[in-house]
């Protein structure tokens, strides 16, 4: 009877261990595939540098290669010029023994009021008046003095910025003010270059601000000065 009893649990052993057999591999099918049908790993895409630029083939040996370089500075000051809170972007750089150029620059600046109205003259003041400039001078007239402010709007002209009167105050009668008007315009009228830049920008717009005149200009194959 104790005989009949251990076969009985050998039995129930082996047939728990055939199921659990069965059951592993029916799992490790259920998970798999055949062999050499696995789709093989999806390629990376390349990445694209900034902006969409690829390097140059022929660079040198002495060159490098940069996608995008952007300068920010509280001011710029050169021999000739003063610019406040600049910020360039030059895309597609490449610099070498010679230096550097970028393809394409973008540089915004303000042009500060005092710059501007030194190259008029001495004793001369360059303001905002809303959205437009007002220039304020002081002419000598027959031995007298005379203040003339006159307001005009700011504009791009062939590259230069310029500020054409719009209104001149010379104070007086009407009939006295239209005749000294006509003779101070010229001596109040803004013609002028934005200086201190690298060569090859062009000036697209400008827009009067509390401290100056913002500047924007782009240009292509530029030389860089830094």
């Amino acid at each position: 009877m104790s005989r009949q009893r251990t076969w009985d649990r050998l039995t129930g052993a082996a047939l728990a261990v055939l199921l659990l057999a069965v059951v592993l591999v029916g799992l490790l099918w259920w998970l798999t595939e055949p062999a050499g049908t696995a789709a093989a790993p999806a390629a990376r895409p390349p990445v694209a540098s900034p902006g969409g630029l690829e390097p140059p083939d022929d660079l040198a040996a002495d060159e490098s290669w940069l996608a995008d370089v952007v300068l920010d500075a509280g001011e710029l000051v050169t021999p000739g010029s003063r610019l406040r809170d600049v910020r360039a972007v030059g895309r597609d750089v490449r610099s070498g023994p010679t230096g550097a150029r970028a393809g394409t620059l973008e540089v915004d600046a303000t042009v500060p009021f005092e710059v501007v109205a030194r190259e008029l003259g001495s004793g001369i003041v360059v303001r905002r008046a809303g959205s437009r400039a007002q220039v304020v001078r002081t002419l000598e007239v027959a031995g007298r003095q005379l203040r003339v402010v006159a307001t005009g709007d700011v504009t791009v002209v062939e590259g230069r910025l310029v500020v054409e009167p719009r209104s001149i105050d010379v104070g007086g009668p009407d009939l006295l003010a239209s005749r000294l008007a006509d003779i101070a315009r010229r001596l109040v009228t803004i013609e002028q270059d934005v200086e201190g830049l690298p060569e090859g920008l062009v000036l697209q717009r400008v827009t009067v601000q509390d401290d100056g005149f913002r500047a924007r200009l782009e240009g292509e194959d530029v030389r860089l000065l830094l």
